[in-house]
């Protein structure tokens, strides 16, 4: 029997990651390991591995990484990386994995497959060969994958682009984005339970707003959303539900401001740490648009038939379906991008992410490739 270590470092993360570990436990030839780390252990961003747990799942170990006192600077995530290099390698001499199986492009993921590395442990990664030009992540996203020895790429184009960074053809798998798939199977919360469970009226005059840091932009996060906010006061008619922003360097910038915002705007507004994936969906199924610079809004909002307003720079290079429309970080440019989205008519949208029995072919995979020399890898030269 495989043991099968999956790690998970944000709500974002889990959400997209939760189908395939139930499918993983449920398969008599693996056996599902769990460590959470980073933001679900942090009560800043509202301990999220209770979530994990009240799903049925068992977190076998835990790896403190973000530190909820320390100062929102780069000292502090480099900081975050090293202490989660430590845990996991105490994780890794417990739980003994034969795979170690991560998502994206976050920097915790780098201290997971750097510890990994070390230990010999084989790697699959998932979205492997998507580009985030804006971000650090894009960076670490093309080192994870000189890291792993299986792939699990989105669209057919971001295979092509692992197996040019060097990676043999037959262990990159085009199996579609599961969080796409996450659509179909998961249950939706009425309109009136989820408002009542919100406390706050959803319309489809409602706009909700995610927005994290830009790592490598040279204006500052805190510039970019004081312009989102200015603009966002042009449209007074629409409601907003606002989520946390991730752990990135600068956050907390975006959390105060958002907040003191959303505190002088209670009628029409409202902010919320994490709304989980179920009621994030239900969510979907109900607001005018997506707005901010979330991968969500790329990969799964177009899934709902909902128009995405993609700002500034973080998700630059990623495929995308006609229904995101994207802009700069300007004021104006935000209203503008605002108008397009509230003027967007529903239309057949071909999602790119979308492929059939992602789940499954994953899991396929993972009990049947060999695994035994797989560590030791060739370049592949096109």
């Amino acid at each position: 029997m495989r043991k099968i270590c999956v790690v998970t470092g944000s709500r974002a993360e889990y959400g997209i990651l939760r189908t395939l570990m139930q499918a993983i436990k449920e398969d008599p030839q693996l056996q599902l390991q769990i460590i959470a780390t980073n933001q679900h252990l942090s009560k800043f961003q509202g301990e999220t591995y209770m979530e994990i747990e009240r799903d049925g799942f068992s977190i076998d170990y835990k790896v403190p990484m973000a530190d909820d006192e320390a100062p929102d600077c780069a000292n502090a995530t480099a900081r975050s990386i090293g202490r989660g290099v430590m845990g996991f390698a105490d994780a890794f001499e417990v739980l003994k994995p034969d795979l170690v199986l991560i998502l994206g492009d976050r920097y915790e993921m780098l201290a997971v497959a750097s510890t990994a590395l070390i230990y010999k442990i084989p790697i699959a990664h998932l979205h492997g060969g998507e580009i985030t030009e804006g971000a650090f992540d894009d960076s670490i996203r093309h080192a994870i994958t000189k890291m792993s020895h299986l792939h699990f790429t989105s669209t057919e184009a971001y295979r092509k682009r692992v197996i040019q960074l060097g990676e043999q053809p037959d262990t990159v798998f085009n199996v579609g984005a599961l969080g796409v798939e996450n659509i179909l199977k998961t249950p939706v919360i009425g309109k009136e339970e989820l408002e009542e469970s919100l406390h706050f009226k959803i319309s489809d005059r409602t706009l909700l707003v995610t927005y994290h840091p830009e790592t490598l932009s040279q204006m500052s996060s805190e510039e970019q959303i004081l312009n989102i906010l200015a603009a966002l006061d042009n449209f007074r008619e629409y409601n907003v539900i606002f989520t946390y922003s991730n752990s990135d360097t600068d956050s907390r910038i975006i959390v105060r401001r958002i907040q003191e915002y959303v505190d002088k705007n209670k009628h029409r507004c409202m902010f919320v740490s994490s709304l989980g994936q179920k009621r994030y969906f239900s969510v979907l199924r109900y607001v005018k648009a997506v707005v901010g610079n979330s991968s969500s809004g790329i990969i799964e909002v177009p899934g709902f038939g909902l128009p995405t307003l993609d700002i500034g720079d973080r998700q630059k290079g990623r495929i995308a379906a006609t229904s995101v429309f994207h802009c700069d970080c300007s004021v104006k440019g935000i209203i503008d991008g605002l108008e397009k989205v509230i003027a967007y008519v529903p239309d057949n949208i071909d999602n790119p992410y979308y492929k059939a029995d992602t789940c499954h072919a994953i899991v396929d995979v993972l009990k049947r490739y060999p695994l035994q020399g797989i560590v030791m890898k060739h370049f592949y030269d096109l």
